[in-house]
């Protein structure tokens, strides 16, 4: 989930309530109980052009998967989809996952202007009011069409 300002955690907490899913972190994660779940949601900001670390080292974790449906998820400050998605999605694939879907909005960012861009740090970053309630609801449809 979003470290900086919460964009990911808006999006799953939608997605969550209306999959009746249950929100973990990834150090919360049980790699044994993965077999007691239907589909399971992977995701969170995007960090230097991929997902977070903590999450690509839970899947790194884990155990050969068979039938185990999974869909994608996140929020980024820029950039096309499939490029940020491709590193999780090549883990999960190697995983034995079937990926049934993938989500992503713009979410407020202020990372790299903080940490490598000082003088636009006065412009208070990008994407500001992300993810607005239109990605929201675009994030319930999602689960919704996910849900069947």
């Amino acid at each position: 989930m979003s470290i900086h300002h919460s964009n990911t955690e808006k999006i799953a907490k939608v997605m969550a309530e209306i999959l009746e899913a249950r929100l973990m972190k990834s150090h919360e994660v049980n790699i044994n109980t993965f077999t007691e779940y239907d589909l399971i949601g992977f995701g969170s900001g995007i960090y230097f052009f991929k997902h977070h670390k903590s999450l690509l080292n839970l899947i790194d974790k884990l155990l050969l998967q068979k039938n185990k449906k999974a869909f994608i998820f996140s929020t980024r400050g820029m950039g096309p989809v499939w490029f940020y998605h491709r590193h999780l999605k090549k883990k999960l694939l190697a995983k034995g996952f079937d990926i049934v879907g993938e989500f992503s909005c713009r979410g407020f960012d202020t990372y790299l202007f903080d940490k490598y861009i000082p003088p636009l740090k006065f412009t208070g970053g990008i994407n500001k009011g992300r993810p607005t309630e239109k990605d929201l609801e675009n994030a319930r449809k999602f689960a919704k069409d996910l849900k069947g």
